[in-house]
């Protein structure tokens, strides 16, 4: 079944295929930074960050010797900031063992942080013409529908042998163009969360889920496990035009971006003043904020906030936090979008908003 489907799947892909930046040449690079950025994000919103990254970071060099703030900052708005950290430390790594350029081999560029069978295929068969497959979300719902295959996807037992299966029918020619064809099948026409566009499907006639009218039964998928609540009280502490600002830690959630100061728990307006006081501070008003919510990988954070002025400081910062200009703040420090409803009370911009008032 799986031959099948190659020819008709290339030839609609030749056809069909969006017009992205980092289609524009089979450069390794781009299409490396590109699969990284798309994960968990969808394709409009990464062009923006995308033709940023690479006008800050043309070359591997540069990622390799960029500094981590201004990194984390060229990533503001996309999450999951272990994988740009892990992306500079294979530009380490690449700098160093292969002279600057990724590896034109599979099981090289799989040796490199952070990248796995899935980003090491698709660099290896789209830049390099490798017959290796390359396995994403889509591939496995378009797979497993045209299959009617109800085997867990989440397990890698699973992954492992579509990829075997894949790998038997790879076109020798032109096999990047067949993982792209799949994953292009799976964004724009066998589409999650609904009905498939089955009547622009070119492979609909070899589907056996579309023959027996079961589409939306697969993927099988095992439901995630319920996310952790934790309520949070966020403050907008601002002295004069300047706005208060923090670092995380170095490890765990968000690690070392900036944020707004927070407090565990939903605090009332006594105990925010009382807590502003102990930062040596002096209140002079507040005011309530909505409440906001945002949702992580494994836990979800319910917010209130806090709007407060306090007296003009002498020096701009303190021991436990840092007061900068709010263009200051949205040019270098890296913010999380967790912190957006908040921001927006300050016309403060993260990530995405920079792009879409432009």
């Amino acid at each position: 079944m799986l031959e099948k489907i190659v020819q008709p799947l290339m030839l609609w892909y030749d056809k069909n295929k969006r017009i992205l930046p980092w289609r524009k040449n089979r450069n390794a690079y781009d299409i490396w930074i590109s699969e990284i950025m798309l994960q968990q994000t969808r394709v409009e919103a990464v062009k923006p960050f995308f033709q940023r990254f690479k006008e800050a970071l043309p070359r591997i060099e540069d990622l390799a010797e960029c500094p981590e703030d201004r990194l984390l900052k060229l990533w503001e708005g996309l999450g999951y900031y272990n994988r740009v950290r892990n992306m500079q430390k294979a530009a380490i790594q690449v700098v160093e063992k292969f002279d600057g350029k990724l590896p034109d081999d599979y099981e090289a560029l799989k040796s490199l942080s952070g990248i796995g069978n899935y980003t090491a295929g698709a660099i290896a068969s789209i830049a390099y013409g490798i017959p290796v497959p390359a396995v994403d979300g889509n591939v496995l719902r378009v797979l497993a529908r045209i299959r009617e295959d109800d085997r867990d996807i989440m397990k890698q037992s699973v992954r492992s042998q579509v990829e075997a299966d894949l790998l038997k029918v790879m076109p020798s020619e032109h096999p990047g163009i067949f993982n792209q064809a799949l994953m292009e099948l799976g964004a724009t026409v066998c589409v999650p969360n609904g009905m498939a566009h089955c009547e622009v499907c070119p492979v609909a006639e070899f589907c056996k889920a579309r023959e027996s009218q079961r589409v939306l039964d697969f993927p099988v998928k095992t439901k995630a496990k319920a996310r952790r609540i934790e309520d949070r009280t966020i403050l907008v502490i601002m002295d004069g035009e300047h706005i208060a600002i923090q670092k995380r830690p170095k490890k765990g959630l968000l690690a070392g971006l900036y944020e707004f100061p927070n407090l565990e728990g939903h605090l009332t307006e006594e105990e925010v003043l009382e807590q502003v006081e102990g930062y040596g501070l002096t209140s002079l008003r507040i005011q309530p904020l909505p409440n906001s919510k945002h949702i992580f990988s494994h836990v979800e954070w319910h917010m209130i906030g806090y709007a407060v002025r306090v007296a003009a400081l002498e020096h701009p910062s303190t021991q436990k936090m840092l007061f900068v200009e709010v263009e200051h703040a949205e040019e270098k420090y890296p913010v999380p979008a967790a912190y957006s409803a908040y921001a927006g009370y300050m016309n403060l911009r993260l990530g995405q908003e920079k792009f879409e008032e432009m």
